[in-house]
């Protein structure tokens, strides 16, 4: 399969999105944030690390624009689930992505090596969100709004169940690919269960096409890209291998997945945690614990942290990569935080705690 096409375009627009500054609540860097960052690792603590499990130390950034589609869509569902689609404000979400983009590729472009793939899959995704969200925000403000504007009964049962499934879908794509998620399903209902007539017809006919040619795209679409991904990457391993300075007592209660691979004369211990939204899960109930991390994945240098805190937050005694506001919670705004691997114990026992709400720790 030949993507140089979509790659060349893709390209392009990342490009140009990397340009692009000064839009209303795009991603800020923090001033005062050090020219450069220690990514050395410790020969010690990086060999007891099996061979298999190490990964690069600037995954931890660039896994950041993936995630930041994960709480786009998380927005996006609570936020139809009480208001009509055409008041999401996508473009503003679309600014976000692409100056976040431009943050991480500023932060780490004179730091790490530059991984072409990982850049290319963060630009196409951009792309297609691009796409996505442009082709929403124009529909849902025209024929959208105009359907809404004859609507008497409140939501009809596709609103209803177009809301389900987008709940459903960002809980799918906290643990697995986007593409992986069953959209032939929900297109289903929508015809089987939604019904064929009922109040306000023109609404439900208006969702009734725009969920159709939604979910069927987004699965013919999800199906090419899963067996492209499968023939260029395989499957990744699901779980990260930890260095701790100890385990937790009664640790197989809280904290069942955590498997012991060796221990060390000091009473160190590398272990197996599970990898993606789990792992902010599981740094959490080992920080409580009172462990601490001396590596994760191979890297002892900086780990990523995000927080919600709300507006006006003293960050004093943080390192801030950069801060979003939040765009459908007024008063609220994302910071990620550069963490030493050392001390990301220390730092979650101390912030996760009202205002401050720990969103997630970007692992390797």
């Amino acid at each position: 399969m030949k993507l140089r096409p979509l790659a060349m375009i893709s390209v392009c627009c990342a490009m140009l999105a990397l340009a692009l500054q000064g839009w209303p609540g795009q991603s800020r860097p923090i001033d005062g944030v050090p020219a450069a960052v220690d990514a050395r690792t410790s020969a010690v603590a990086t060999d007891r690390i099996p061979p298999q499990f190490r990964r690069p130390g600037v995954y931890t950034y660039l896994t950041i624009p993936e995630w930041y589609l994960v709480w786009s869509s998380d927005e996006y569902a609570d936020f139809i689930a009480a208001h009509p689609p055409s008041g999401f404000p996508y473009l503003a979400h679309l600014g976000q992505f692409w100056s976040g983009y431009r943050t991480i590729y500023d932060s780490t472009k004179d730091r790490y090596p530059f991984d072409g793939g990982y850049h290319m899959m963060i630009v196409v995704i951009g792309v297609s969100t691009s796409v996505e969200y442009g082709m929403k925000a124009g529909y849902e403000n025209i024929v959208g709004r105009l359907a809404e504007s004859v609507t008497l009964h409140g939501p009809t049962a596709e609103d209803s169940l177009a809301a389900m499934t987008a709940r459903r879908y960002v809980e799918f794509i906290r643990v697995e690919p986007w593409y992986r998620f069953d959209f032939l399903t929900p297109l289903k209902k929508i015809w089987t269960e939604a019904g064929v007539w009922g109040s306000d017809p023109l609404r439900k006919w208006e969702r009734k096409y725009f969920l159709t040619s939604e979910y069927a795209v987004k699965a013919a679409y999800g199906w090419f890209l899963d067996q492209a991904a499968g023939v260029a990457y395989g499957e990744e391993k699901p779980v990260t291998v930890v260095l701790l300075d100890r385990v937790p007592e009664h640790s197989s209660d809280s904290i069942p997945e955590l498997h012991l691979l060796s221990r060390g004369a000091d009473g160190s211990a590398v272990c197996t945690v599970p990898r993606y939204q789990a792992f902010t899960y599981y740094a959490r109930a080992l920080a409580t614990a009172g462990a601490n991390f001396l590596n994760i994945a191979g890297n002892d240098g900086t780990i990523l942290v995000s927080a919600i805190v709300p507006a006006g937050f003293d960050d004093s005694g943080l390192r801030l990569l950069m801060r979003q506001p939040i765009t459908t919670r007024p008063g609220q705004q994302r910071i990620v935080m550069m963490v030493p691997v050392c001390e990301l114990g220390n730092v979650i026992r101390r912030w996760d705690h009202p205002p401050l709400w720990l969103e997630h720790v970007y692992d390797y």
